[in-house]
């Protein structure tokens, strides 16, 4: 055979041997990618349905408390419920026999139940006109007065108030209306940046309908607020509270009115029926957060309904 075919005789078959590894690495590397998919999703369904039990459990604890305060119809932060669930690996809940958990996932639970009563609820801002929605005075003041002890601007408060009356269902006088938001995420749709709706995370709640403050668990920033008293004054209903929680709306009030003659007692409560179910499954890397929000007493006092669900995906650095 020639120099010349021998030499394109050998060119093609070093091509030929090319085209197929790269073929074969190619349909390596997708059966590997389709494995960790599958096995990714998997873990997602897994850590899925353990939450949804987790959350059934504090549904299960929240109807227990309501079972058992048949005299004292206040909730406040002594009672089992607000326990915190400590991360604990999740085989601890499975068996108590060790030898069985061996070969258990590094699987972790946490969780929490935090009452929503205790944040400012942005439906408050709003009330029933004779000619349709209208701010609420008296709440709007007192959002004024949270985001001030918060050291948000008073113009955050003011585009939110403004676009919680915007989006209200009857409200005709917008041009171009704004979506209700149902979450606190949500009034980013307002202009609000993520930096300040991370500050008012904490103090801030979006419930389905207005609602009153649990004077026994809320925050002093927004006992300040509500109350309009100054700081102060609200440690010191905290620091009281502790040792004895208020049983009664009246009890609650006396503390707070001396600090305001002209006190509204009736945006204060001792009792509450929304709560914020967060359970955190953290699985190797992955962690998967779930957080609920349920309300209790709707029809029967003891019946608790899952009213949202949202889920946080996040992977932890190791």
């Amino acid at each position: 055979m020639p120099q010349k075919q021998r030499g394109a005789a050998l060119l093609m078959a070093l091509i030929i041997v090319t085209v197929i590894s790269t073929l074969a690495v190619s349909m390596i590397w997708q059966q590997w990618r389709a494995v960790q998919v599958e096995a990714a999703e998997r873990s997602r369904q897994q850590s899925a349905w353990i939450l949804t039990g987790a959350l059934a459990w504090s549904r299960i604890i929240l109807r227990e408390d309501a079972r058992t305060n048949n005299q004292d119809r206040s909730d406040n932060l002594g009672e089992p419920w607000a326990v915190p669930l400590a991360e604990a690996r999740l085989s601890t809940f499975l068996a108590a026999d060790k030898d069985n958990t061996d070969d258990a996932p590094e699987a972790f639970l946490s969780g929490q139940i935090t009452d929503a009563q205790s944040r400012f609820n942005l439906s408050n801002l709003i009330e029933a006109g004779d000619s349709g929605p209208r701010y609420a005075p008296n709440y709007k003041l007192a959002f004024e007065r949270l985001c001030s002890y918060l050291n948000v601007s008073a113009t955050v408060a003011q585009q939110i108030s403004k676009g919680m009356l915007e989006s209200a269902p009857s409200y005709t006088n917008a041009s171009n209306p704004p979506l209700r938001p149902e979450n606190l995420s949500q009034v980013a749709w307002f202009g609000i940046d993520e930096k300040t709706i991370k500050r008012l995370e904490p103090y801030v709640v979006i419930l389905p309908i207005p609602t009153e403050v649990n004077v026994n668990t809320a925050s002093r920033e927004v006992l300040a607020a509500v109350a309009a008293v100054d700081l102060a004054t609200a440690e010191s209903v905290v620091q009281m509270r502790q040792r004895t929680h208020f049983k009664t709306k009246p009890d609650a009030a006396t503390q707070l009115r001396r600090g305001n003659d002209k006190l509204d007692e009736a945006m204060l409560g001792v009792s509450s029926n929304f709560f914020i179910v967060s359970g955190k499954l953290r699985l190797n890397n992955q962690v998967l957060e779930q957080r609920s929000l349920v309300q209790r007493g709707s029809p029967n006092p003891r019946d608790v309904k899952s009213l949202s669900r949202e889920w946080v995906n996040s992977t932890e650095p190791g």
